[in-house]
């Protein structure tokens, strides 16, 4: 790789190690044993916002699977299940997506502080540390039914993928969207024993959605990326960028919508119908507002409306639970 332009230096401070982009006084800088410290920031344990997004999907896809057919004993182990995956498999991914980026990520300001390029742990201790949370996880998926399994198993393709689309796509979201969303699938199978329509367009809003969060994600890096030649949608929709998450608003919404219609066709149960539709238009509201506040030539407002995505995900559970209990 050739030599990149200096950037400005963004090290971790060197008696904590603390990632730059982290939030301020997390959990990890504050209260893990500091032998741990460096594992749980090559996981992003720091920075829970990405095990949030990879669970979400997972809990809509329960949610309504609940309302097309009713919710049973085993969903509660299948959300807290879900939960914990999410957890060690989102880990697994940073750690996999710090190993193979470990390059690139020295010469941008905002990620030469990871452990990884900051040296504060080894490529083979990465490789071993992901070996142990995969492991982990599997450990949880083998308790599901062999569909889901099958679907999990499959999920490691993408995973594997992901972090080197940005060298070969303009892309790259999409691919993490592929990925990320996955357990509407997943979760939909574990609890059903099946991949119906209405899981799929669930799956297809989702990854509208982080086309739409991730590429306000990206703005952060755009000039850095330009410099070492890193593809991605914010690069690639420049002064259109706004215009293109607002597609992606709609799209997301659209998709969520179909999912709900399908998940709740022919039941006979108008109430619940219109509730799980109203959990769609809040989380529009919600977004509405991200579009109004949002600068995308100031990196801290894209992370702010970034880390906002996580309350929009969650703004509809509450309707899809009581339109389930509806019906």
């Amino acid at each position: 790789m050739s030599q990149a332009p200096e950037l400005p230096e963004a090290a971790p401070d060197a008696a904590t190690g603390q990632v730059a982009d982290a939030p301020k006084a997390n959990w990890v800088d504050l209260y893990a044993p500091v032998a741990a410290r460096p594992w749980l920031r090559l996981s992003r344990a720091d920075r829970p916002i990405g095990t949030w997004l990879l669970f979400i999907p997972c809990l809509w896809a329960i949610a309504l699977a609940g309302g097309a057919g009713g919710f049973r004993a085993w969903d509660l182990w299948l959300a807290l299940s879900c939960g914990a995956g999410a957890f060690l498999m989102r880990g697994a991914g940073c750690t996999w997506n710090d190993i193979t980026d470990r390059d690139i990520d020295a010469q941008v300001a905002r990620t030469r502080s990871r452990p990884l390029p900051s040296g504060q742990v080894t490529v083979r201790g990465a490789l071993v540390w992901m070996a142990v949370q995969a492991a982990l996880a599997a450990g949880i998926l083998f308790t599901y039914n062999g569909l889901a399994i099958g679907l999990g198993v499959a999920s490691l393709g993408l995973v594997a993928i992901y972090p080197f689309a940005k060298r070969f796509t303009w892309w790259p979201q999409v691919f993490l969207g592929l990925a990320f969303n996955w357990g509407a699938l997943l979760a939909w199978a574990a609890h059903a024993g099946s991949v119906p329509p209405a899981s799929v367009a669930l799956y297809l809003g989702g990854i509208a959605w982080t086309l739409y969060y991730d590429t306000i994600y990206a703005h952060q890096d755009r000039e850095d990326d330009a410099l070492i030649g890193v593809k991605s949608t914010a690069r690639l929709f420049g002064e259109d960028s706004r215009a293109w998450l607002w597609g992606f608003f709609a799209l997301t919404l659209g998709l969520f919508a179909v999912a709900v219609v399908l998940a709740h066709a022919g039941a006979g149960r108008p109430g619940a119908f219109v509730v799980a539709l109203a959990g769609v238009w809040a989380m529009g509201l919600h977004l509405g507002w991200q579009m109004r506040v949002l600068n995308l030539d100031d990196p801290a407002s894209c992370l702010k409306v970034f880390r906002a995505n996580r309350d929009a995900g969650l703004i509809p559970l509450p309707f899809l639970a009581v339109a389930a209990w509806l019906g």
